[in-house]
């Protein structure tokens, strides 16, 4: 069994069908999704639907969205989880982080408007108790600077949570293993070109290694059309849940183990990283959890 620790089943690319992908995936074996908000106008939205779908939700404010984000927006979601801070299905604070792939965000004013939204999303983290879910695309050592920043003040334990489709180097993954965090790996490792992808997802120890699809995005191989498919008609194809078993499948022979470990393994890993899962998926082992 597994699970989707980062899928965005909201998206419009889903629109009315979300529930039928979450259909689909539970056949396939994914017992449990998490579904992160990316800005204040979603909130409602991720946690309609994984009550409905029966999966957990996490609230913040993504990198790629501080642009047309208002400063009031980090009051909004503080007092979000402090509504639900009792609600079981919320798990963490995130999509948050931040992201220097996007040209317009690696300069001023963005570039120092994205810091702000994190480094407060991170202390609003802590003033909740709460695990963290972490964007750090062409970021990953500013995204690690703020976590060490905000885990020096006093009084503050280890993190929880999640660097969300990591794509650094083995020192940056041993520290953010040195400071709490699991790493996610999804449909990127899937393609024979990601050479110091697959060596990371081989190598690792497999404590630190959670799923994910970051559906709709990051599709793996077998759905992704070039420019050129594209232009003769072919339809990109959009990534799923339900696509996350033949991911597994591609790490464990990555790892050179079984699907069977590998799941038991990540499940087992992703329950750590975000620990209110656990009340969530009991019912759905048989015998105690992996």
């Amino acid at each position: 069994m597994f699970i989707d620790t980062h899928c965005h089943l909201d998206a419009q690319e889903f629109g009315a069908l979300a529930h039928i992908e979450r259909a689909q995936a539970a056949i396939n074996n994914v017992i449990h999704c998490v579904l992160p908000a990316v800005e204040v106008g979603n909130f409602a939205a991720v946690r309609q639907l994984a009550h409905t779908s029966g999966d957990s939700y996490c609230l913040g404010i993504h990198p790629l969205y501080v642009s047309r984000a208002h400063d009031e927006d980090l009051d909004r979601l503080d007092a979000a989880l402090t509504q639900y801070q009792d609600d079981p299905r919320l798990v963490a604070v995130g999509e948050i982080g931040l992201d220097f792939f996007v040209p317009a965000l690696r300069v001023s004013p963005l570039r120092e408007r994205q810091q702000h939204f994190y480094l407060a999303q991170l202390k609003l983290a802590r003033k909740h108790g709460m695990p963290v879910v972490l964007h750090s695309r062409r970021s990953v050592d500013q995204v690690l600077k703020g976590l060490r920043d905000v885990a020096s003040l006093p009084g503050h334990p280890a993190w929880h949570g999640i660097a969300h489709a990591f794509n650094g180097s083995p020192q940056q993954a041993r520290a953010f293993i040195e400071l709490g965090l699991k790493l996610g790996f999804g449909g990127a490792l899937t393609y024979d070109r990601a050479l110091q992808l697959r060596r990371l997802a081989a190598n690792l120890p497999l404590e630190a290694i959670v799923l994910e699809t970051d559906a709709p995005d990051m599709p793996p191989r077998w759905l992704y059309k070039t420019s050129a498919q594209r232009e003769v008609g072919d339809a990109q194809g959009v990534n799923s849940p339900a696509e996350l078993p033949r991911i597994a499948a591609e790490l464990a022979a990555l790892r050179g183990i079984g699907v069977e470990e590998l799941a038991a393994a990540t499940t087992h890993n992703a329950l750590v990283a975000l620990p209110k899962i656990s009340a969530l998926t009991d019912s759905l082992f048989v015998g105690p959890n992996p």
